[in-house]
Order: structure tokens, then C-alpha cells, then sequence
């Protein structure tokens, strides 16, 4: 394991240099586990896409370590984005621009746009300078699956695909990053994260939202950022997300279950702390309180991985439309339910 404060200087060269030899490499960073490989070759790209199972118009993000590194790939930066990037990078956010030649299309998905971050986590900061300044990285997982937020979870997907795994042990956020396109008139989320709305309109004021975001329409045919497709981050088992009160979605849930368990499957509950003592039936996991949003988010993929391994025949999950950061949990919940959703 690598020291998420202070990593190792001889492990990180050893990654480095197998990134720079075309390699690719998992690595920890504050929102989930990337899939490292050297941006700026499109035989590294092609190989995250066959690492993943994950369709090549499904373009990557190009993580930095520094701001200098920007302008090389990025043929237009307005102001507007710069101001954000002042506010949070390092940090879980990803911009879109135009991009310039040195990004090849197999890093863009073929888009004339690039997707660029800029990561605060350590590990991930030190490894994108080792491999030299440029890492597409897509979630370290394979494509459709729960994004990683742990070691153990990029090596169920991962092992004999990639090169080296970076233990860091386990995320802080657990959600990827929030992402805004400034290739458009007015700025657009075209994934929630961290970086909610309202934080984003602090400093940019009018922020618009694609409407595919929490909706079945999965937006266009080629996404100009990873997580726009219909179905993604979903556990094997079918999940169903049961909307309305508390007390009639405990009851709900509770109906369904046992209808379920007395046919013979296993059914697996996702809850909050408040109401995870209500199920009389299933195996129940407590993701976390309401009043702890950050929590939710950290703990949502482990938990879906967790019914993988306890071989759940179907999942029920209450709703998490939370202040802060509902619109990004529900846009994973919803992505991995195939919008699959009843509304009491």
C-alpha cells in the first residue's frame, strides 16, 4: 500500500515509467480510482478501451498536475473557467474545451473537445508528473460496473488487464467528479459531483444542467464526458429505486421483498441510518444518515459492489434527493437502476 499523504518516491517512478512506456496504471485520486495511461498516445488510450470493455466514443478525461499543463491541450480557455479552476483545482472538478492537436482523437473519443482535471490527491498528483504532466484516466473499473473506490475493487475488474495497481487505500468523496462544459454559450453540468450547482453559480453565475442528467434520455448519441450513457455503474442484480414518504417506501420495500424471498431469491436493501432498522426482510445496508450527505456518497458504489459479492438476486433502494448532493447521487443511483424507478 502507498501512503495516500506521502507516497512513496521509488513506487511512484516505477508507475511513472510504465506509463511512460505505454503501460497503464490504477491509481487512487479524491473521488474514485483511475485508469491511468499516457494521454497524449493513442495506443495507451486504445488500451484503457480494451482494459474496460468500454466504447471508444466514450471519451476520457486528461488529468494534470499543473496549470501550465492546461494550455498546451486546451485551444480556448475562457475566463469564466479559469475563475473556476482558481476556486477548485485541485480538486473533484473536470472542464471541457476545445482541444488542440496534441490530444489525439482516441483520447477524445473522436470529439473535438478534450475533458481535463486536475486531481488534489496526492498519489495522483505525484504519478501524473512522474509519467509527464498528461494521464487519461477513466474510473478504473469495467465499463457499466460500480465505479472503484478501493484497491480491492479495481483488482476484481482489473487484475491481469493492467500493469501495476497503487493502493491507497480507500476515496474520500467516492462520486467522480462534477464536470462543466464551457464549449457551450453558457456553462453546463454535464455530470453532478462534489461541485454542486450552487457552488458552481457562486462563481459563474448562470449554470445551466443537461437534461439528461436525472432523466432516461441518456443526452447525445457521442457524450462529450464519461457517465452520459444509459446504463451505467450497475451492480449484476436488477435494482429498483422506490420514491416517495419514508413510511410508504419502508413499506413498499418491505411488501416487494417478501414477496421476493418467498419465491427464493435474495434480495438485498439499500438504506439511510434513519429508517435501515424498518426492513424486516432482506439483506439490509445502512449507506448513511440524510444529515451526513458526504457519507452517502462515499459509501454508495461500495455498497452496490457489496450485493455483487453476497450474490443478491435484486436490489431495492430508498431515494437520496439530498440538498447538497442528491443530484449527483441520484444521477449514479438512477444510471445504475436503468432509470428503473417507482414513485409512490
Amino acid at each position: 500500500m502507498t501512503d495516500p499523504e506521502s507516497p512513496d518516491a521509488e513506487v511512484i517512478a516505477r508507475a511513472g515509467e510504465i506509463l511512460r512506456r505505454g503501460g497503464l496504471v490504477a491509481f487512487p485520486t479524491e473521488t474514485v480510482y483511475g485508469l491511468g495511461g499516457d494521454a497524449l498516445s493513442p495506443d495507451a488510450s486504445r488500451k484503457i478501451y480494451a482494459a474496460k470493455g468500454r466504447p471508444s466514443d466514450n471519451p476520457l478525461i486528461v488529468h494534470i498536475a499543473d496549470m501550465d499543463a492546461l494550455w498546451p491541450i486546451a485551444a480556448e480557455v475562457p475566463e469564466a473557467a479559469k475563475r473556476l479552476a482558481a476556486a477548485y483545482w485541485p480538486g473533484p472538478l473536470t472542464m471541457v474545451f476545445p482541444k488542440t492537436s496534441l490530444v489525439p482523437p482516441e483520447t477524445s473519443g473522436g470529439l473535438p473537445t478534450v475533458a481535463v482535471r486536475m486531481p488534489s490527491h496526492p498519489v495522483a498528483a505525484a504519478l501524473i508528473r512522474a509519467a509527464g504532466g498528461y494521464i487519461a484516466a477513466p474510473s478504473a473499473n469495467a465499463s457499466g460496473r460500480p465505479s472503484p473506490t478501493r484497491a480491492e475493487h479495481v483488482r476484481e475488474d482489473m487484475d491481469g488487464r493492467i500493469n501495476m495497481i497503487l493502493d491507497g487505500g480507500p476515496v474520500e468523496i467516492g462520486l467522480e467528479s462534477t464536470i462543466v462544459d464551457f464549449t457551450e454559450p453558457v456553462p453546463m453540468i454535464l455530470r453532478p459531483g462534489f461541485i454542486n450547482l450552487r457552488m458552481l453559480r457562486e462563481i459563474l453565475g448562470e449554470v445551466r444542467t443537461d437534461p439528461g442528467i436525472l432523466s432516461a434520455n441518456a443526452g447525445s448519441v457521442r457524450p462529450k464526458a464519461p457517465g452520459m450513457r444509459y446504463r451505467h455503474y450497475a451492480p449484476k442484480a436488477p435494482l429498483l429505486i422506490v420514491e416517495g414518504t419514508a413510511n410508504a417506501v419502508t413499506a413498499e420495500i418491505n411488501r416487494r421483498a417478501g414477496e421476493d424471498i418467498s419465491r427464493g431469491l435474495a434480495v438485498g436493501i439499500i438504506a439511510a441510518a434513519e429508517t435501515a432498522g424498518t426492513y424486516r426482510n432482506g439483506l439490509v445496508r445502512e449507506i448513511g444518515s440524510r444529515q451526513t450527505e458526504e457519507e452517502i456518497a462515499r459509501h454508495l458504489f461500495d455498497v452496490l459492489r457489496g450485493f455483487d459479492e453476497a450474490g443478491v438476486d435484486r436490489i431495492y433502494s430508498e431515494a437520496f434527493d439530498t440538498p447538497k448532493l442528491g443530484m449527483a447521487i441520484m444521477n449514479r443511483l438512477l444510471r445504475a437502476a436503468g432509470h428503473q424507478v417507482v414513485k409512490l
